[in-house]
């Protein structure tokens, strides 16, 4: 073409010719763009009627959407479980009252659990225990008294089971275990459901005696490994005789001389019902094991229920691919004959230390395998480590570290910290949140992950009997004067219980009884070497062409100087930025992009959280090691043989010292380096060769003894990088990492990438994940170097406009800079260690080929295909400059910052905005700060259909940008006219705009998005920071000029407008969240995740904090708002759909929506999330907006919403679940056209984030996260606030032109309806005329992904809900309601005394009821209705509930003033959870035989969000008390970690110790902490918060006040102790406070201060507040204790 105006593809054309004449014959190849009008419709000819629908893609061939590891895109879990263990009562097999007891207490978590698709099937139960030899007896002798007996699931089918038993007969005989018999279980199938039942398989035990050359063997150690050896025998001779089956399996539950397992995939109440066995009193035993789980998939597979062999799992591993991958490296480094002895004690023994049958399948199945479970694969790493050399203990101690570095609790333990640094530097964690019961049959014992994201909590009985339990009240009938200790298992922590003495080990007890077994600290002063961090060289390694060169060559661009490098080295933190990504896809992009821009972040969202880089790093660390591992199984001296690296970015100097460890004086660890360049004459062919050889160089150095492959791009001049290119980094690590795997030499060597093709924190976290150990980041080092020498850098230092810094400085900040973005992209899976993400491929790629996939990426999802090596090559190529025509000097490609004309593409520009503006009649220059109140109309010109056909021609004529930009409609019947189509209003009722936070946005463009949405019978979303009241009515005085005193800075309004948003969100910032907010919204929605930064809190800069914005979101004004991720309150699923419960109970008639974002996997979190009772979904883009964000996270995580929308819609329907939910989808959608695709896809709501901001009056400065927004849109500053110039109309007119574009849409497509097209993805087909328009989207394939989405034409029932008696209703007219967990509430609110006062709103009344666990979210009911009647603060009544019993989670949710509630007991978590007022006392049992000051009386993340009210608990509380309290004052007896986390308010006083991380984030508010024995400092982040003892006399008077409150209303032993020795203790009190209460008299004795808040009580203000120095009056006397 000739037309230079049009997009276009340089395309590197190579020969075989020298160098000097390569470059004369580059080519650039131009492409037209060809116009999307043209190919938007391809009706086909109606060939007749057809019976059925074929799907317009190729659906001949199996669809990938749900290839991949089984835990991540088919199932994944959460549970309850818990252990009993009595060792004393009965004789020596125990008593069938421990069985009962597990038995009742698995009864009592059934909420933890959830049921299949039938409503019925449990997702699993079942029961560990000792072998219950009386029910045995005729399979035990006096020769043979405890046999080896096995449990097994056999198929269904006779003779197919026949078969089987005889081979496992044979295999049993083979190996000397002469078989017993077999013992078919009794079971009872009516008590299945009937998924359950079609599912389920023949259940069998089978009993044999020990070898007789183990007559020895007194304590079956060398039984018990034959049997498990046998075991994994079992599936090979299986498969060698044939007898695999697709629908019959063989599962062996358990087989052991000791432990034994009854599970299924049933309600926890109905296992005992199912196998008899369990009701028989002969079933006796000392120890029991339970387990109730939640998978987010409905089809039953009995092999998925626990407790596994030897693990009840409450959690999930984040790091699985990379534990399977590490574990698999190691199998294949060492081999066994297939002939080996599973008998023999030394053989056996021999075998599993050295743990290698991975490459000898004919021997054992494998250890670990992706088709399982992560539970199951947990299982079978602890396993084999038990049956080692490891006790359980040792193994999950090794597999499941603590967070151990710097802590104070093991200050006097250093063999417990030499333990975990010897482990750790051999085993990588399994990471991720977890409670984990366990039991090798010698003794029992749980543990909980290092970050404390699991419930756990135990009681120990007066008999020595020790109950722990994911709750606390599971066992209804346990007599509280027999409890002499309550405790809780805090983060990393573990308790055993040997089941022969029966004595019972804490935590320190029990690990430093481990840790003394060797001498792990004298062995690292011996053989470790660290590297410790280095001075910074400052010398250059080029001079600046050269440099400028390299970067070229290396795909670096202005921007990435400008923005990445200048903040992080200027400021050692990575780029903010904002407005989302509107860019293409790498691959669908008419630019180059490095390799990296293909892979997308993975994140936690539902089924396990993310963690708090910012606020709990303490539990997180980047260190990594190099060198030769030595075996996991085997402990000895030389697993200690290690290279140290406390961080792994290295710069020169540490590179050199790592080189000096090669003398064989200093630690002989053998180094290689090998080059990853290769000629630029050999052609794009020349790559994957290239690739080959170097996979053939590193195994040859490492088989040559290098402990340490540096793997090296470096040039050391210009000639070399002219004549040369170089394989990715990305690439030439996954794939030598992948070749030492299969070579069984991964574990022989540390590979560290010397790179200058790594400069943003994503490149690192890339390069880690696929196998790299550490990186030198040259170039990135030597361009720091040269930004530093820059006239504009040193100007700017010299202006104070930046930090003043030498180049060693500067280079140390960029050094932090990625450290901080390593450790952030950890967080946002979960993951804690470095070590842990190291290998594991935590990645989506989108756009790389099978090829590409297979050779370099081995086990990471692409399920559309994409670029090949060439592709790559030629895409490495065109960055050089002379390719580029840059004439040596760096190009601005516009990847963040639009560049007009010659960067890369953005769909959201300044252009699109000015189109779009005369199509809806918007002048951005008409406004309150012109001449508005002039104007006609307020500005507002008539809607024009000719501009915005124009707008619209724009976006189809524009470059790929997007997947949907691929498709093609492809209808199945005749156009009709769009008379016949169901009108506009119909269609935009689906429309909803994004949930953009007022904070982020202006009052000015929140307020009219919701006014215009309303109008439209829309949708609005409040975003995250609450709402103000005065939105929630119906305006009625607007004036002729469109102005309403009620909202005087509106423009265009209407008498019956609403500001309401119909969405209120609750998200993990808590913000604005009270009880007003919650019951005046029609739907609220759960945060989980945010399309533009997936696994991060919300950000607000400090300057958008006004005075106004501030008091909504109860903080601070001027200071920063982060959110913490969302894990305070949602740890797992049963916790999401505790929040849910929740809000359902608070607010009955709105439906809950969950927002998610985009990624591999979502389809089974939208599983979970449809059984955790949720509405809707939201399925959001990796797109999506933001006001502000990491640009790494904008960038590089979320995926496309094509690809979630479909999965999770396709996982929905598969599991029977589609019907409950309605979806709702966003991300970049912009026109009809988009709403049509998505909806084809199965979404039947769309939601529309930035481009509603333009329909009011952005224009795209891209400036949100300053807060100078030049329109007012994204500014809370008053003067650019009346430059805003949209109203309602011109948002209502944009969603017209919309839902018309749909119209006409349907209308060629011969649809009347538009939910006939909701799930219709067969009228969609791959565009081969776009996909041809960029050369590189060749290798895109589309039909193997969409083909898996279900045919739904004629099955449309999903469209209804499903009601409980069968009928179909639309929807909308369907709200989840609570069940059985909510009928005390119900009980509560139906008290015709309660109703009278609230009524009334006047009068008081006291009310009493018993509580139980399985009671949840009460009073949140009561809560509700007080706040519908009366607001959050008109209540003037007073209502007093009394409760004595174990309570559920969030007990006492959003209480509101008037409404105090009292617990005689003990709580689980979330007491408290956003309470607004009112009082909260949580005392325990009179008879209590324990301690109250030293036990838990209540569970994790108490106060969470808490905006008001007095919360007092006699007695300890858990991790994460008073997290986001704004307001609640509070007294406890001691609680866990990260105490007063976020708190911007309130007051909380401790009168015990605390854990780490005290005041970590803490803005506002005050604390006090009791500190008895000194170690109170080691426990606070002093990041922001200041301590000092207790200076003035207001502050003392404070503290006491409470105090004496907190006495008088528990009784409180310890507050009595304290106030009796006053004097004497107030000095052991700390006072923790943040820089905002530095001016309070509490404080500083010069303060300004008047009054003296003592209490957070309503109604009265006077009961607040006691002026300094006053008394009260006795009328107050008479009311308040204060």
């Amino acid at each position: 073409t000739t037309t230079t105006e049009l997009p276009f593809f340089l395309i590197a054309y190579w020969t075989k010719t020298p160098h000097s004449l390569i470059m004369k014959r580059l080519v650039a190849c131009y492409t037209l763009a060809l116009p999307m009008a043209a190919v938007a419709f391809s009706t086909p000819s109606m060939m007749g009627r057809r019976s059925f629908l074929k799907m317009a893609f190729d659906s001949s061939k199996p669809s990938n959407m749900f290839e991949g590891p089984a835990p991540l895109l088919k199932e994944r879990d959460a549970c309850g479980v818990g252990f009993i263990a009595n060792t004393q009562s009965g004789d020596e097999f125990g008593t069938h009252a421990v069985l009962t007891q597990g038995l009742s207490a698995l009864s009592c978590m059934e909420h933890r659990g959830a049921c299949g698709g039938d409503g019925v099937s449990g997702d699993g139960a079942g029961v560990m225990t000792q072998i219950p030899w009386k029910l045995f007896q005729e399979f035990t002798s006096d020769k043979c008294p405890q046999p080896g007996v096995g449990m097994c699931f056999l198929p269904r089918n006779e003779e197919r089971r026949k078969q089987v038993m005889q081979m496992m007969e044979d295999v049993c005989r083979q190996n000397e275990l002469d078989f017993v018999g077999w013992r078919k279980v009794p079971v009872n199938s009516n008590v299945l459901g009937d998924m359950a039942r079609e599912a389920q398989p023949s259940i069998w035990q089978f009993f044999v005696k020990a070898p007789e050359r183990l007559s020895d063997d007194v304590d079956r150690d060398g039984f018990e490994r034959t049997l498990y050896l046998v075991r994994r025998r079992f599936g090979v001779e299986r498969k060698l005789r044939g007898l695999v089956w697709d629908d019959d399996e063989l599962y062996v539950a358990s087989f052991s001389s000791r432990t034994i397992v009854y599970k299924g995939m049933v309600q926890s109440h109905v296992l005992p019902l199912f196998y008899e066995d369990l009701q028989n009193p002969d079933y006796t035993t000392k120890f029991c094991i339970y387990h109730r789980r939640f998978s987010t998939n409905t089809n039953p597979r009995w092999p998925l229920a626990q407790p596994m062999r030897v693990v009840g799992h409450n959690g999930e591993i984040n790091t699985l691919l990379g534990n399977v991958n590490w574990i698999k490296a190691r199998e294949a480094s060492k081999g066994i004959a297939s002939g080996t002895d599973l008998v023999d004690y030394a053989a056996t023994e021999n075998i599993v230390t050295m743990c290698n049958t991975q490459d000898i399948p004919s021997v054992l199945e494998p250890v670990v395998d992706l088709d399982r479970s992560d539970s199951a694969n947990l299982d079978s790493v602890f396993e084999l480590m038990c049956k080692s050399r490891h006790r359980a203990p040792c193994a999950l101690m090794a597999l499941v570290p603590t967070a151990h570095q710097g802590s104070p609790d093991l200050k006097n333990n250093p063999e417990i910290v030499d333990f975990y640094k010897f482990h750790g530097g051999l085993l990588e964690a399994w990471d991720g949140p977890a409670l984990l019961v366990f039991s090798d049959g010698k003794s029992i014992g749980a543990s909980l992950d290092r970050n404390g994201l699991r419930p756990g909590r135990y009681s120990i009985t007066n008999d020595g009997t020790v109950y722990m339990m994911s709750e606390t009240g599971v066992i209804p009938d346990l007599d509280e004067s027999t409890i002499v200790e309550k405790g809780r298992l805090g983060p990393g922590q573990m308790i055993n219980v040997d089941l022969q003495s029966g004595e019972f080990k804490n935590n320190i007890a029990i690990k430093s009884e481990i840790a003394s077994r060797h001498p792990y600290g004298e062995w690292m002063a011996k053989e470790r070497k660290d590297v410790g961090q280095l001075e910074f060289p400052a010398e250059r390694l080029y001079n600046d062409e050269t440099t400028t060169f390299a970067q070229a060559t290396f795909g670096w661009g202005l921007e990435d100087i400008g923005m990445q490098i200048a903040d992080m080295a200027g400021s050692a933190k990575e780029t903010t930025y904002s407005m989302g990504d509107d860019a293409p896809q790498a691959v669908l992009s008419e630019r180059p992009h490095v390799l990296y821009n293909y892979f997308k972040q993975r994140f936690a969202q539902v089924t396990n959280p993310p963690i708090d880089p910012l606020r709990e790093g303490i539990v997180m660390s980047l260190a990594m090691t190099l060198g030769k591992k030595e075996s996991i199984y085997k402990v000895s001296e030389k697993g200690a043989r290690l290279i140290h690296l406390d961080s792994p970015v290295l710069n020169q100097a540490e590179m050199d010292r790592i080189a000096s460890f090669a003398a064989p004086e200093n630690g002989g660890f053998k180094q290689a380096t090998v080059s990853t360049r290769y000629n630029l004459k050999d052609g794009p062919a020349a790559l994957e060769t290239s690739i080959d050889a170097l996979c053939d160089k590193a195994v040859e150095e490492v088989r040559n003894g290098a402990e340490i492959l540096i793997l090296s791009d470096y040039a050391n001049d210009q000639s070399i990088l002219d004549e040369t290119t170089y394989i990715p980094p990305l690439a030439a690590v996954g794939a030598v990492h992948h070749r030492l795997i299969d070579e069984g030499l991964r574990m022989e060597t540390g590979i560290v990438i010397e790179t200058g093709s790594a400069w943003s924190t994503h490149h690192f976290a890339c390069l880690v994940g696929y196998g790299a150990n550490a990186v030198h980041p040259y170039l990135a080092l030597e361009t720091v170097k040269q930004w530093h020498a820059l006239p504009k850098t040193q100007k700017g230092m010299d202006a104070g406009k930046l930090s003043k810094t030498t180049v060693a400085q500067a280079q140390d900040n960029y050094r932090q800079a990625v450290e901080a973005g390593l450790l952030k992209i950890l967080s946002k899976m979960g993951i804690s260690l470095l070590t842990s993400y190291s290998g594991a491929q935590i990645f989506e790629a989108i756009g790389i080929g099978d090829n590409v996939v297979e050779k370099c990426f081995k086990g990471t999802t692409s399920r559309i295909g994409g670029v090949d090596f060439k592709d790559i090559a030629s895409e490495t190529i065109q960055m050089r400059p002379e390719a580029a025509e840059a004439k040596m000097k760096l190009i601005n490609y516009g990847y963040y910052k639009p560049v007009p004309a010659l960067g890369e593409y953005h769909a959201n520009s300044s252009d699109l905005a000015k189109l779009l503006h005369n199509a809806i009649g918007l002048d951005k220059t008409v406004s309150a700060a012109t001449n508005r109140d002039e104007a006609e109309n307020d500005g507002v010109k008539p809607a024009s259909v000719a501009n915005y056909e124009i707008f619209k021609k724009s976006l189809q004529t524009a470059p790929l940008a997007n997947i949907r930009d691929l498709l093609d409609f492809d209808s199945d019947r005749e156009s009709i006219s769009i008379e016949e189509v169901e009108s506009v209003e119909q269609i935009m009722r689906r429309f909803c705009t994004g949930a953009m936070s007022l904070g982020a946005l202006s009052r000015e463009a929140h307020e009219t998005l919701a006014i215009a949405m309303n109008r439209i019978g829309g949708k609005s979303n409040s975003g995250e920071g609450g709402e103000d009241v005065v939105r929630g009515g119906i305006l009625n005085n607007v004036d002729d000029k469109g102005r309403s005193p009620t909202f005087p800075h509106l423009a265009g309004l209407k008498n019956g407008d609403s500001a309401n948003s119909f969405i209120h969100q609750v998200a993990s910032g808590r913000f604005g969240v009270t009880p007003e907010f919650l019951v005046t919204a029609k739907q609220l929605e759960i945060k989980m995740a945010q399309g533009a930064k997936p696994g991060e809190g919300g950000q607000l800069p400090g300057p958008k904090v006004s005075e106004y914005i501030a008091g909504l979101r109860a903080s601070t004004p001027g200071v920063t708002l982060i959110s913490p991720p969302p894990h305070h309150d949602i740890y797992s699923i049963e916790d999401l759909a505790q929040l849910i419960h929740d809000l359902h109970a608070v607010n009955e008639k709105a439906g809950v929506s969950v927002k998610l974002v985009s990624s591999i996997g979502i389809g089974t979190v939208a599983c979970g999330v449809a059984k955790a009772d949720a509405d809707l979904i939201q399925i959001s883009g990796g797109d999506g907006g933001t006001g502000a964000s990491p640009l790494s996270s904008i960038k590089h995580a979320g995926g496309p919403w094509e690809l979630g929308l479909a999965e999770a819609h396709s996982a929905l329907m598969n599991n029977g679940l589609r019907d409950r939910v309605t979806i709702r989808v966003d991300g970049g959608i912009r026109t009809g056209r988009d709403v049509a695709i998505a909806a084809m896809l199965g979404a039947e709501e769309y939601g529309f984030g930035t481009i509603a901001m333009i329909a009011e009056g952005c224009i795209m400065a891209r400036v949100c996260h300053l807060n100078t927004c030049p329109v007012g849109v994204t500014s809370q500053r008053e003067e650019l606030r009346k430059k805003f110039p949209g109203t309602p109309e011109h948002v209502v007119n944009f969603f017209h032109f919309v839902g018309e574009e749909v119209r006409e849409l349907m209308a060629h497509l011969g649809y009347s309806k538009f939910e006939d097209l909701i799930g219709r993805a067969d009228l969609l087909k791959e565009s081969k005329d776009q996909k041809d328009r960029v050369a590189k989207t060749k290798g895109i394939e589309l039909a193997p992904f969409f083909s898996g989405i279900p045919n739904t034409a004629q099955d449309r029932g999903f469209l209804r809900a499903t009601m409980d008696n069968g009928v179909k209703v639309p929807k909308e007219e369907n709200v989840h309601i609570n069940k059985f967990s909510s009928d005390l509430d119900r009980e509560i609110v139906a008290d015709e005394d309660i109703r009278k006062v609230i009524a009334d709103n006047e009068g008081e009344t006291v009310a009493i009821f018993p509580i139980k666990n399985t009671d949840r979210s009460t009073c949140a009911m009561l809560a509700g209705d007080i706040a519908r009647a009366h607001g959050n603060k008109g209540f003037k009544g007073q209502i007093t509930v009394q409760f004595d019993g174990s309570a559920g989670q969030s007990f006492g949710a959003f209480v509101l003033p008037g409404l105090n509630v009292r617990l005689t007991g003990e709580a689980n978590d979330y007491v408290g959870k956003g309470m607004h007022g009112g009082e909260v006392v949580v005392v325990p049992d009179a008879s209590a035989g324990f301690v109250a000051a030293e036990s838990s009386i209540v569970g994790n993340a108490c106060l969470y969000g808490a905006t008001g009210g007095d919360f007092h608990a006699n007695g300890r509380t858990g991790e994460r008390f008073g997290v986001r309290n704004s307001g609640a004052f509070a007294v406890a007896e001691g609680g866990g970690d990260h105490c007063c986390e976020y708190m911007t308010g309130g007051v909380v006083v401790m009168l015990g110790s605390v854990g780490r991380n005290v005041g970590a984030g803490m803005t506002g508010g005050i604390g006090y902490f009791y500190d008895e024995d000194g170690s109170f400092r080691d426990n606070v982040n002093m990041e922001i918060v200041k301590v000092q003892r207790v200076q003035t006399a207001e502050g003392e008077a404070q503290l006491k006040h409470m105090i004496e409150r907190h006495y008088e209303k528990t009784g409180s032993e310890k507050a009595e102790e304290i106030l009796n020795n006053w004097d004497e203790d107030l000095g052991k009190f700390w006072q923790v406070y943040p820089p905002s209460e530095a001016n309070k008299k509490t404080v500083v004795a010069d303060a300004t201060c008047e009054t003296l808040r003592v209490s957070a009580s309503f109604p009265d203000g006077e009961m607040c507040f006691l002026p300094t120095g006053g008394t009260l009056s006795p009328a107050q006397t008479a009311r308040c204790a204060d």
